[in-house]
């Protein structure tokens, strides 16, 4: 049975670390929250109240943490001067390409493979154990991670080096957040000339503007299947990490001088959100900035 490590128990972490628990893995968590630990115990993982004691003689290390500068500290800091040279560091978050890479290479300069790995699909795949992967390290590392990342997820891609993981993430979800502002207004739109919302649903999921913003995470409440506008948009990704992302997808187009237009405006819609007291809701509640 292979000894992992889980690091961090938010809302994504805990889904993914009780899937591993369930794919017969044998799993010690740590986190700062007590009660993310206590829930942890509940789906079979041991839980520690330190890093270091959770990472010692594990075969795999996976993390899933808020922010390049978790990623910093809680690698170089904590786990890389106290894992075993055949211990595979696996990161799940979504942080800068530069910090992905800065963490890999002390890894790596200390004899340890790692792949950045962020996740796409939300806490329900989380909860489900049907995330996409996208995986960025050497070939060796990648399917050594394979095996693990399957046990969480229903896909996992390969994207290129160190970072190239980190760098799918943020485009993926900067088109992400255009195509979900996109079609807030097309179903606004389409109610204010007098369309029904599902007749819309049923039109556009099948023509030429079908998107996944629609067809699978619908932000009208009763149209298409269950998604967090069922639910008042609580749960699901919420606003203030899509901010993040686009955050992290300007940060990056800045440092090779690419032009995204519609991922700025993405990126001003979503300030605004927020700072109107929706940080908390899922992205796609953005459909009430325009009613």
């Amino acid at each position: 049975m292979t000894f992992i490590a889980f690091i961090g128990l938010g809302n994504m972490g805990s889904g993914m670390a009780k899937n591993l628990v369930q794919k017969g893995f044998q799993v010690t968590a740590y986190d700062l929250s007590e009660q993310a630990l206590r829930k942890a115990r509940g789906f079979g993982c041991r839980t520690t109240s330190s890093i270091e004691e959770a990472v010692k003689g594990a075969k795999v290390v996976v993390s899933m943490l808020p922010a390049g500068e978790h990623v910093d500290d809680v690698y170089i800091n904590h786990i890389i001067g106290t894992v075993t040279k055949d211990t595979l560091l696996i990161d799940c978050s979504t942080i800068d390409v530069a910090t992905a890479q800065k963490v890999a290479g002390v890894a790596e300069n200390h004899g340890l493979a790692m792949v950045d790995a962020p996740v796409s699909g939300g806490t329900a795949a989380a909860q489900g154990g049907t995330l996409t992967f996208m995986v960025g390290g050497h070939h060796t590392a990648f399917d050594h991670a394979k095996p693990v990342l399957n046990a969480m997820g229903k896909k996992v891609v390969h994207a290129g080096g160190h970072g190239a993981g980190q760098a799918a993430k943020i485009c993926n979800n900067m088109l992400l957040a255009a195509s979900m502002i996109a079609t807030c207004e097309s179903f606004q739109l389409a109610q204010k000339l007098g369309l029904d919302p599902q007749v819309f649903f049923d039109i556009a999921s099948n023509a030429s503007g079908q998107t996944w913003s629609m067809t699978t995470y619908c932000p009208v409440k009763g149209v298409g299947p269950v998604s967090p506008a069922d639910r008042d948009f609580s749960g699901g990704f919420a606003s203030a990490l899509m901010l993040k992302d686009l955050g992290l997808a300007m940060a990056g187009a800045a440092s090779v001088n690419a032009t995204v237009p519609m991922g700025k405006k993405a990126l001003e819609w979503y300030q605004a959100h927020c700072k109107e007291g929706n940080s908390g809701l899922d992205f796609s509640s953005i459909i009430n900035r325009l009613q």
